[in-house]
């Protein structure tokens, strides 16, 4: 698989001191680089744990990653690609795509790889952000996280996989060269994950066992090529490329109108989806079992095309029974023990966890981990009060599960560069959101979370911290977030001046 943002070792040292620090070079980071280069200015530095830029797509590499938004909708607005290969784009082509954003706006000398955040303290009598590095210490006066949620892999508690004699991994750390064909093989989990490698790996086994605790909600998948011709009219035509892409845009946007409480619309999802279920699994037993008892959307709607078709293959067995543990070779589930060559959990990530687990250390010595102890609470996903001059790009409460998460982190790129620039004309040290004002903001939303399927839909999901609460998604339309953060509602800080 050949890259064009292949990773060229770089020999420049880690400055000390920059104006902007961003820890994270995935579509986030990216973005808001790019948007300070275009603002000249230069002050700023991604620092990324990893020997490449693309987070989330430089690590999936499982056999048919890809994305469940088109290609024109989950991409930069302004930075559209015109030769997409298909309309639902594979990880290979968004990696390159993240690639080419680098190399347009000369973001490389702007990254320093291999070196992970390991702790950042706010310090009040100089007004800076001491960020401990892997290759040692920076300051800044801006701290953005832009490292997102899905990156720290979830993992079931199985009693005895310590003692699993073949191997075991999960799908975000998926093998290099890893030849499967003729071994047996177990899926633990059916996220959407699984749902695309599991048809790619399956014709390759001997015996391949999909152990599902719950059955997804899987609606078809309308991918296709974008032949030649097509793309000629997206390279010549910008306002055909426009068109295309506003009305994917309030295709996916409607959709949030089932998702927030329209019964009616999402009963006619929920049909759509079984009759997808109905059309490629002929056989009742196993429909009984991909039948979900939840309403749409309370887990994350999965788009496939070959996953059910696969599930009726006669070397594929799908296991609803609980496991029980693990045994050398043998998963025990019920009264069945299943030998077994390697393991592979398609189990998602931690979404909660990621969060909390940021060593992040504001005034009074408080960290992250215990302001969010309770509850996660934030200012529009944004801001944390009680940590200045520090802001999170896809903070809590700001994934979707409607539509392009681009426009969420474009909205808060802008909101962050109106922050900034506020902050230079006013001549500003500081910037903290008033404890009151992320308070409301926080019970407006969780209020506004309680009708909707991703709160009340009957199940439990990434979505949701350990004690229920959701912490993930925005409750509502990306419109709604947009006009929201058009403007920086500056009675909501507390400043100081230089």
């Amino acid at each position: 698989m050949t890259q064009s943002n292949a990773f060229e070792p770089q020999n420049d040292a880690v400055p000390r001191h920059v104006d902007v620090l961003i820890v994270g070079s995935g579509f986030s980071g990216l973005c808001l680089a790019v948007r300070l280069r275009q603002s000249r200015q230069d002050s700023f530095l991604i620092i990324e744990k990893g020997a490449d830029l693309g987070g989330t797509w430089r690590d999936n590499r499982y056999p048919g990653c890809a994305c469940d938004i088109p290609s024109h909708l989950y991409s930069l607005s302004f930075a559209p690609r015109n030769n997409w290969s298909r309309l639902y784009p594979s990880q290979p082509e968004l990696w390159n795509y993240l690639g080419d954003i680098a190399d347009q706006y000369e973001l490389r000398c702007k990254i320093r790889f291999n070196t992970e955040m390991q702790s950042a303290r706010w310090d009040e009598a100089d007004a800076l952000w001491h960020v401990a590095t892997s290759v040692g210490a920076i300051t800044a006066r801006i701290f953005v996280s832009a490292i997102g949620a899905l990156h720290v892999p979830a993992y079931p508690k199985i009693a005895g996989i310590e003692t699993f004699a073949g191997r075991a991994f999960h799908s975000a750390d998926w093998p290099a060269n890893l030849d499967l064909s003729g071994k047996r093989i177990a899926v633990i989990g059916t996220g959407a994950s699984a749902v695309q490698f599991i048809p790619e790996i399956a014709p390759k086994t001997e015996k391949l066992y999909v152990f599902q605790r719950t059955p997804p909600w899987v609606m078809p998948k309308l991918d296709r090529s974008i032949g030649r011709w097509e793309t000629l009219l997206f390279r010549f035509l910008p306002g055909y490329r426009h068109a295309f892409r506003f009305w994917l845009y309030w295709y996916y946007e409607l959709r949030a109108l089932a998702l927030n409480g329209n019964q009616k619309l999402l009963k006619t999802a929920e049909g759509i989806s079984r009759r997808h279920l109905a059309r490629q699994v002929s056989e009742r037993s196993l429909r009984a079992k991909l039948k979900p008892h939840y309403r749409m959307g309370c887990k994350r709607i999965l788009i496939s095309s070959d996953y059910y078709p696969t599930l009726a293959r006669p070397n594929v067995e799908l296991v609803t029974e609980s496991i029980s543990g693990i045994s050398g070779d043998e998963i025990v589930s019920g009264k069945n023990r299943r030998r077994v060559d390697v393991i592979i959990f398609g189990t998602g990530f931690d979404v909660s966890g990621s969060l909390k687990r940021l060593s992040v250390t504001g005034r009074n010595g408080v960290g992250l981990s215990a302001t969010w102890q309770t509850d996660v609470p934030s200012y529009y996903g944004i801001c944390v009060s009680g940590f200045p001059n520090f802001f999170m790009l896809l903070g809590p409460n700001t994934g979707l599960g409607h539509n392009s998460v681009v426009i969420m982190i474009e909205a808060q790129v802008k909101y962050i560069m109106r922050c900034l620039g506020f902050m230079r004309r006013k001549h500003l040290k500081t910037i903290d959101v008033k404890p009151a004002a992320q308070t409301n903001f926080y019970r407006k939303i969780q209020e506004q979370l309680k009708p909707t399927v991703w709160q009340s839909g009957g199940c439990r999901s990434w979505y949701q911290d350990e004690k229920g609460q959701n912490v993930s998604i925005w409750p509502g339309f990306t419109f709604d977030y947009r006009w929201q953060t058009r403007r920086v509602a500056w009675d909501d800080y507390s400043v100081t001046r230089n």
